[in-house]
């Protein structure tokens, strides 16, 4: 039985504490940190069984009873909290992004390399969404035949605050590198270039804060295969994430994931459910196996399921589509 520290108490945090707890049997939460902590945290934790509860993550770094640390603090902290944990002899589950920073992912990078032993993985949970699975293993097992095209939707049930928006790294640092790491998932492909057509659809105040709320992403494969990405931050039917591959021999296709597949015939239509209204609905059980899958690697010293690199490229694609959105140009991803 490994024992995780979790670091970070917000939504992200309590997803994961939660979901170990339902859903993992190997590993258990043993401590938490959040330098911002209200009462009602304390006591969701406290009723959780958490027997460490503290404001400093560095009481999780520096415990040796901790095996696995669960990095899902602001952004801004991945890359430094990820450093002192490797330094520590931590293995590492790290949320996305890794940093907004190439210099500082390939610090990590680096610190990783010198010490083999230790496993480091970055929390994009939809590749673990069965429905994506069940594409990938397509295009692996050559139903499909060759690929030639990558299509993603992704579209959120409603925009974040301009605020947030601001200080997010951006629609496609926050929001799309899901989408960018799908693109590489599915077709198996590193990204050559990128091209992005942004728009400001649904809040001008998303607008006003220097960000994109709508775009059209277009990508050119390292084989030449083509790959397209849409989002909004708005979609008034729930959480919109299709996907499609499409090669030589066919194509394989996913839609969304409901409360039930149960339709209503009747002479005024056909009506079904809509789409699960947002991540925690949608991901809540691929939450769950990628942390157990996570926890598998460490304990049989096996490779991880997604590992420090795939931090890197989503970044690197990410940071392409931002040149592009503000100069209306095609740019080399890298």
């Amino acid at each position: 039985m490994l024992n995780i520290g979790i670091i970070g108490a917000g939504r992200i945090g309590k997803v994961h504490t939660q979901s170990i707890a339902n859903y993992v049997r190997t590993a258990k939460v043993v401590a938490i940190a959040d330098p911002f902590l209200p009462d009602e945290t304390i006591q969701w934790a406290k009723n959780l069984g958490i027997a460490k509860i503290t404001k400093d993550h560095a009481d999780i770094i520096n415990d040796p009873a901790i095996d696995l640390v669960l990095i899902c603090s602001s952004s801004d902290t991945h890359s430094q909290i990820s450093l002192e944990a490797i330094a520590a002899g931590k293995h590492v589950f790290c949320e996305k992004p890794i940093d907004l920073d190439v210099d500082r992912i390939n610090a990590v990078l680096a610190a990783l390399a010198a010490k083999p032993a230790l496993k480091y993985t970055v929390g994009f949970n939809r590749r673990f969404d069965h429905n994506f699975r069940a594409l990938r293993k397509a295009v692996e097992n050559g139903k499909i035949g060759k690929v030639e095209l990558v299509k993603v939707t992704s579209r959120d049930p409603a925009p974040p605050s301009a605020e947030y928006a601001a200080r997010s790294g951006g629609i496609f640092m926050d929001m799309t590198i899901h989408d960018f790491d799908m693109v590489r998932y599915l077709s198996g492909e590193e990204v050559e270039s990128v091209f992005v057509q942004p728009a400001v659809l649904v809040d001008p105040a998303i607008g006003e804060a220097g960000d994109f709320d709508s775009a059209v992403i277009t990508m050119k494969l390292r084989s030449g295969a083509l790959a397209v990405i849409d989002n909004s931050r708005r979609c008034a039917y729930g959480y919109d994430q299709r996907a499609e591959v499409f090669g030589s021999l066919g194509a394989a296709v996913s839609g969304n994931d409901a409360a039930s597949n149960a339709q209503v015939w009747s002479g005024a239509g056909v009506t079904g459910e809509k789409p699960l209204y947002f991540f925690l609905e949608r991901y809540m059980q691929a939450f769950a196996t990628e942390v157990e899958e996570f926890i598998e690697a460490v304990v049989n010293d096996t490779p991880v399921p997604v590992d420090a690199y795939a931090g890197l490229a989503a970044v690197l694609i990410a940071i392409a589509a931002t040149k592009s959105a503000k100069t209306g140009l095609p740019v080399v991803v890298g």
